[in-house]
């Protein structure tokens, strides 16, 4: 059956505040007992799906590092020849486990990148085994221990684009976001950590750089992991007069709606209510409703609510067959939403005809995080965990469903067929790309778009084409000085590849670039630029893409260029 990384469904809960257990790369919990649960996915015969019971949030990533790992054979013969060319720039080593990577979405600081990670630390004075551990120890809990970074795309022709601009150690994070809007005139980062709070960092010019401020911090709950926020700015065009909230989940299967004063800022605790029995992974807005939130749990049940009224769910589906822990609102379609769990499939739901999904995408792995295209209506990436990552096209996933609309589909009746044909899930996937020794929690597409020029000079945004030779390649905007970078090139001098830290020793990489990368692995090629600000999007080339992946358990951030042909 299903390993344990995907067999989250109905787990309960270990009585404890978080003991010895820790999310990510903890240690195991002290038991662990299976048991079925019925799957409600229609098409071909009934199945039982293995869930894990008593195994919370802190066992999952020590369980999912004991799959067999995938083959560096296996990465390199994925979809991407059939589907699109995916290439790796450059990977970073964060020295931590790293689990969360945010894109900034405002003009002018798209270009920069924030990261964040969760490593476990247990003192070395501590016994290694819980027998020789006193009565008054053994519920004493580890440290979780983060770090931010801020990295800059460099604007030279390097071949490793991202620099560290800022580092910054903080309790473990497990995640954040941007808000799309800036307040108070500055851009604002949302963090989600492991001591049970939310806080907002200011991103500030700092001489020739940028650095992240804290400007606000609410504690959710006493002994609680923070495990998930969302802005409800996530769609362009927000009225003057939509108050700017966050919606925040965690370990105790709680949500809690914050308001943000914009004259701070300011984090003011709005509501608080119980929304699953267990772990609630995720909560996200309706990005078209703000007053309609989503939540999915380690029980398995993806919820929708009102939060003028949060005592009642206004639905509550058990289509997923184990823990619900990515969603995300489409910001382009009005009722389109992607759901993703540990029962590795991905669904899309028209939110008008909530008894059955419009597509039901299966991945190679469980999907714990899902992101739309900032751009391009109908591409959606998925974070894979030992997977990799997946990009699916809405478009082909829906094109074999009727479109539904309110009133026409809204009572269940029987389903016509299975939902869909293997060779119909293949053509929804534009890339699936695993990456060998691997999980893959944290994923954004980049903000930063491709322009075509009409003339093969190369352009470089904010300066005179003029001033640069022909033979110059365009780069990436924006560079901003920094300290010495901890990132590793593509290719190294041997002609290898593979990745290298500055003192020369070998990093062991997820994939080895061909012979063909290592000849082009600078961004942009020659007659392309790359732009930051919205005024060139009639002339944006959507089917060339940078996005970047973090790799948990080797702590890697990975910057990637995918184009679509």
């Amino acid at each position: 059956g299903p390993s344990a990384s995907r067999g989250r469904g109905n787990a309960a809960s270990l009585g404890r505040p978080w003991g010895k257990k820790s999310l990510p790369g903890g240690g195991l919990a002290s038991t662990a007992e299976v048991e079925a649960v019925p799957s409600s996915r229609q098409g071909g015969p009934s199945r039982r799906a293995p869930a894990l019971r008593a195994v919370n949030v802190d066992t999952l990533l020590r369980l999912c590092h004991a799959l067999p790992a995938t083959t560096a054979a296996a990465a390199s013969s994925g979809r991407a020849g059939a589907d699109g060319r995916v290439q790796l720039l450059q990977a970073v080593d964060t020295e931590h486990t790293v689990d969360s990577v945010e894109w900034c979405p405002l003009p002018g600081c798209r270009h920069l990148l924030a990261c964040g990670t969760y490593q476990l630390w247990t003192p070395e004075y501590r016994p290694a085994d819980r027998e020789s551990q006193s009565e008054l120890d053994v519920d004493e809990p580890p440290i979780r221990l983060g770090r931010l970074y801020l990295y800059s795309c460099n604007e030279d022709s390097s071949p490793c684009p991202l620099v560290e601009v800022q580092r910054r150690d903080t309790s473990a994070i497990l995640d954040m976001k941007w808000c799309h809007v800036p307040v108070a005139g500055h851009p604002l980062l949302g963090v989600a950590d492991a001591s049970g709070s939310i806080e907002l960092l200011r991103l500030v010019p700092s001489e020739d750089t940028w650095t992240l401020q804290p400007c606000s911090r609410l504690a959710l709950e006493k002994q609680c992991l923070a495990l998930s926020l969302d802005w409800s700015t996530g769609k362009a065009g927000r009225a003057s007069d939509q108050p700017l909230k966050i919606i925040s989940s965690d370990s105790k299967g709680q949500l809690h709606l914050l308001k943000i004063s914009e004259a701070g800022p300011g984090l003011q605790a709005v509501v608080t209510w119980q929304a699953h029995r267990f772990e609630a992974w995720v909560a996200a807005f309706n990005y078209w409703q703000t007053e309609v939130v989503y939540s999915g749990g380690d029980d398995g049940l993806l919820k929708g609510w009102d939060t003028r009224t949060p005592g009642t769910a206004a639905f509550s589906s058990r289509r997923h067959s184990m823990g619900v822990c990515s969603i995300q609102s489409s910001p382009h379609r009005e009722n389109v939403l992607a759901t993703g769990s540990y029962d590795e499939h991905v669904l899309l739901w028209d939110m008008r005809s909530l008894w059955r999904p419009l597509a039901d995408v299966p991945v190679q792995g469980g999907v714990w995080r899902l992101k739309w295209h900032p751009f391009h209506r109908d591409l959606l990436l998925a974070a894979c965990m030992h997977g990799g990552f997946t990009i699916i096209n809405y478009q082909t996933a829906a094109a074999h469903w009727p479109e539904v609309s309110c009133g026409c589909f809204c009572q269940p009746q029987p389903l016509p067929g299975p939902l869909s044909t293997s060779e119909e899930e293949q053509e929804a996937v534009s890339l699936s790309y695993p990456l060998p020794n691997s999980l893959v929690y944290g994923i954004d597409w980049s903000w930063l778009y491709f322009c075509r020029l009409p003339q093969t000079q190369p352009s470089f945004p904010g300066s005179d084409p003029e001033a640069r030779t022909a033979d110059q390649d365009p780069a990436l905007k924006v560079a901003d000085p920094s300290p010495a970078p901890s990132s590793e090139c593509l290719a190294d001098s041997d002609g290898v590849g593979g990745t290298t830290h500055q003192d020369g020793s070998k990093l062991e990489g997820p994939l080895k670039p061909s012979a063909e990368d290592k000849k082009d692995v600078q961004l942009p090629t020659s007659g392309i630029k790359i732009c930051d600000c919205d005024q060139d999007l009639e002339a944006a080339d959507f089917d060339i893409n940078l996005l970047a992946t973090c790799s948990f358990y080797n702590h890697v951030l990975h910057l990637w260029k995918w184009e679509n042909i």
